[in-house]
């Protein structure tokens, strides 16, 4: 079967703290047809989020497909606050590359 790598398809892919405690994400698309085409394929959900950042699923607070938008967006619970001592990343800003790989049906 032939796929093409989410960072192929969306036009941003980003992680930010969303306060002390969650981490946000954004995947958003140019084109309404590739939108539609990740969300069809269902290779971004609750449930794929959680098996590809090694999670539990309760730890996903929100996850919405916003369609004016053309977006995916999904929130994390931290383990710990943002700024803690061991905090590996006080900003947020680097979880997102687990995302880049993921192979979307074409």
């Amino acid at each position: 079967m032939k796929t093409q790598k989410l960072s192929e398809l969306a036009k941003t892919i980003r992680s930010k703290n969303a306060g002390v405690d969650l981490i946000t994400f954004d995947v958003i698309f140019n084109d309404p047809a590739q939108y539609e085409r990740v969300k069809k394929a269902r290779v971004l959900t609750p449930e794929t989020v959680a098996r590809l950042f090694g999670i539990q699923p309760d730890r996903i607070s929100h996850f919405v497909e916003f369609d004016p938008a053309n977006a995916i967006k999904f929130t994390i619970a931290r383990l710990q606050p943002s700024g803690s001592p061991g905090d590996p990343d006080v900003f947020g800003s680097q979880q997102y590359a687990p995302l880049l790989d993921i192979e979307v049906p074409v």
